[in-house]
């Protein structure tokens, strides 16, 4: 076994302090989601999004790293690995993983709400690392917005994602129900052959249909660190 691809995704940021994506009243930070996670609520209201996404900076800046971000940075040590997230943190770089894809954007960067390709470091725009502001405009005399894949809109990277998936020989899931589309769908590109794994206090019911799968019932800080140290040992 060499490549192992890693998906992971808001249970394993939750375990760092950060809410997960909404809670069981439908909101996120107190806020319909449509309101500020899709192209309608931005333009509806710029100024709240805008507001919204830098208090999840100023979050995210004190949020460390746990023990399973960590761990899975340890599996370099033999393996190659790549991490494909959800989540739009900084955590796994932060803990050391040299390969990260995030499929719904980067919390830390921003672009052009004109052309998607002009993405900027947070901190090119307000050296405090955390605040965007209208008047805030990329080279081309654009609104700068954030760097999130919003509902509604296309992920980018899903066709790299899928490749990464298609090729490796071992797929775990850590921290995700696999009911988020099209995320939840990398599994299945996976190869019969290659082992799988799948790391939460949930099971997601999509575990029953898939080849050559275990599961470990816990916690994403004890259960990867377990599963990294049978694999090193």
């Amino acid at each position: 076994m060499k490549k192992i691809v890693v998906l992971t995704g808001s249970g394993i940021s939750a375990e760092s302090g950060l809410k997960t994506f909404r809670d069981s009243g439908g909101l996120w930070e107190n806020h319909k989601v449509e309101d500020v996670a899709s192209p309608d609520g931005w333009r509806k209201n710029p100024a709240m999004v805008l507001e919204f996404y830098n208090q999840r900076r100023k979050q995210a800046m004190h949020a460390q790293p746990n023990a399973a971000h960590i761990a899975l940075a340890k599996l370099e040590q033999r393996y190659e690995v790549q991490i494909i997230t959800q989540n739009v943190d900084d955590l796994h770089e932060r803990g050391g993983s040299s390969n990260v894809l995030h499929l719904h954007g980067e919390l830390f960067s921003v672009r052009s709400s004109l052309d998607p390709e002009l993405v900027y470091d947070i901190k090119e725009i307000n050296p405090n690392g955390w605040e965007l502001k209208l008047g805030d405009k990329c080279a081309r005399g654009s609104q700068l917005r954030p760097n999130i894949v919003w509902f509604g809109e296309a992920v980018p990277d899903m066709q790299i994602a899928k490749r990464f998936a298609k090729q490796c020989d071992f797929f775990v899931v850590v921290g995700t129900s696999m009911v988020v589309y099209p995320a939840a769908s990398l599994i299945e590109y996976v190869p019969d052959s290659s082992r799988k794994c799948i790391i939460d206090l949930e099971i997601p019911e999509i575990s029953s249909r898939i080849e050559n799968l275990f599961s470990i019932q816990e916690s994403a800080t004890l259960g990867v660190p377990r599963l990294v140290e049978q694999l090193l040992a």
